[in-house]
């Protein structure tokens, strides 16, 4: 498996040398999973931090009644975990489900420590990504109060065409946080 994709998303973060680069890619272990398989399952811990290199992923809960709730999707060029229960090594609420078969990186706690003990920039890089991540997360949730179900469909079609291509509906709706059956009615009204 190539790790071109996993240098090419490093670069944009932090500036770093082809020898540093191939130094931090040694951390990483290339995995492949099946359509349908689980990287993680709610209950277990979390003992990774992925970067997914071919396919897509969903990562959701399911409640007392069953029912799925979608944190996000990641796809080729994303990013893939739990925080809570990988730096915590605590149950994690998560499920982390192929939707295709997919190839990812993996790196552990305890290669993560090691790399930053060996390379202390990496720590840069993982600060950078995480404040990414964590101002997405805030403009999602500032979206879901501010926005219709309708505009937050189209926001998620517009911005994630390449996901939202490879997802049922009724993943997109719970991603949305609707029912299946609104969705339904968005998508006719459109036509």
């Amino acid at each position: 498996m190539s790790y071109d994709l996993l240098q090419q998303n490093i670069k944009k973060n932090v500036n770093l040398s082809a020898e540093e680069l191939d130094v931090v890619c040694n951390y990483f272990k290339p995995n492949s999973i099946k359509k349908k398989e689980f990287l993680l399952t709610q209950g277990s811990i979390c003992k990774f931090e992925g970067f997914v290199v071919e396919g897509c992923f969903r990562v959701f809960t399911l409640d007392k009644n069953g029912n799925e709730n979608t944190l996000y999707f990641a796809a080729k060029d994303w990013w893939l975990m739990d925080i809570d229960s990988f730096m915590n090594q605590t149950a994690s609420d998560l499920n982390m489900q192929a939707l295709e078969d997919s190839k990812v990186l993996l790196i552990s706690r305890s290669n993560k420590i090691a790399l930053y003990e060996s390379l202390p920039v990496v720590e840069k890089l993982f600060r950078i990504m995480f404040q990414k991540g964590l101002v997405s997360w805030q403009r999602r949730l500032v979206r879901n109060h501010s926005s219709t179900a309708k505009e937050r469909y189209y926001h998620f079609v517009e911005t994630y065409p390449e996901i939202s291509s490879k997802i049922t509906d009724k993943q997109i709706a719970a991603y949305l946080g609707i029912r299946h059956e609104f969705l339904s009615k968005i998508k006719k009204s459109s036509n």
